[in-house]
């Protein structure tokens, strides 16, 4: 949740105000917003790629940047051409937390009565799968972003920590919850009591990240895999997420339930008809997403 710019001296850069941003809106491909860049990607353009790029700031997450991203995430979302969301920053930071200065004075009323960070959750919330590809410092609410999409990959130099703690308070956006799942209670508490941080290698025996390319060849290979996600049947894609966030929500009795019914109900597709059919036929299945 918070920016670990305490231990990050040599980086420095005044951090903008917070900005409103308007209603959503639709945006083409390549459209101009203040703090990310948005466009679609691969060979058939069923990617949708979002780079956070408030480089001065190591992409702080501030006010303007996450509503700027529930824009384009929604946007994606309804875009029936997009397959995959891939999530990414810049080679330097991921996103090296958000933005302490529009934390600095806020009250616990101002926090409470107002849903602080409630804004941030709408990355959960997406049917198509986002794929973060974390380059360099993914610290605080960066780290929480990226346990918020559906596969983390990293560069060889990424770094992952939770180091409120060390300003005075706790992970808010998920960072306790998400983090202890992903990697365990121990190695969760050390981090987030500490606030050390852990290297991609560490991150990936952990079991916070899936897989470690070199920084320069990292998005395009995030891009592959989402590329190789679009190819499938949209609704089945989304039906499977389903299933498996739930191994996270219910006991395993309730999940194999939900499984078998999210199974069953595939039976009601065409999608299903064809690609058991393609496999027959020792063929491609053409999906519809019908």
């Amino acid at each position: 949740m918070a920016a670990l710019r305490v231990l990050l001296p040599r980086l420095r850069g005044p951090l903008r105000p917070p900005v409103r941003c308007p209603a959503w809106r639709p945006f083409a491909s390549g459209a101009n917003f203040e703090y990310i860049i948005a466009e679609k990607r691969g060979k058939n353009n069923t990617v949708g790629l979002i780079q956070l790029n408030r480089p001065k700031a190591l992409n702080a997450l501030c006010d303007g940047l996450i509503e700027e991203l529930n824009q384009a995430l929604k946007t994606f979302e309804e875009d029936t051409g997009v397959g995959a969301i891939v999530l990414t920053g810049g080679d330097k930071a991921f996103a090296a937390g958000a933005d302490i200065k529009e934390m600095q004075n806020l009250s616990f009323q101002d926090c409470y009565s107002n849903k602080f960070l409630k804004h941030w959750d709408y990355l959960t919330q997406m049917k198509k799968p986002v794929i973060a590809a974390v380059n360099g410092y993914a610290f605080g609410g960066g780290c929480e972003l990226a346990m918020m999409c559906d596969i983390i990959y990293a560069g060889e130099k990424a770094q992952f920590a939770q180091p409120e703690i060390l300003l005075g308070t706790i992970p808010g956006a998920g960072g306790t919850q998400r983090l202890t799942r992903a990697v365990g209670k121990s190695l969760a508490m050390e981090m987030v009591l500490t606030g050390d941080r852990i290297s991609a290698q560490d991150a990936k025996q952990a079991g916070l990240v899936s897989k470690i390319f070199p920084v320069e060849t990292l998005v395009e290979e995030a891009i592959q895999c989402a590329e190789k996600i679009a190819s499938n049947s949209k609704i089945i894609v989304a039906m499977a997420k389903e299933s498996v966030n739930a191994a996270f929500e219910m006991t395993l009795t309730e999940g194999s339930k939900l499984e078998k019914k999210l199974f069953y109900s595939t039976f009601a597709t065409d999608d299903r008809k064809e690609g058991m059919t393609a496999f027959v036929e020792k063929r491609k299945a053409n999906f519809k997403d019908q």
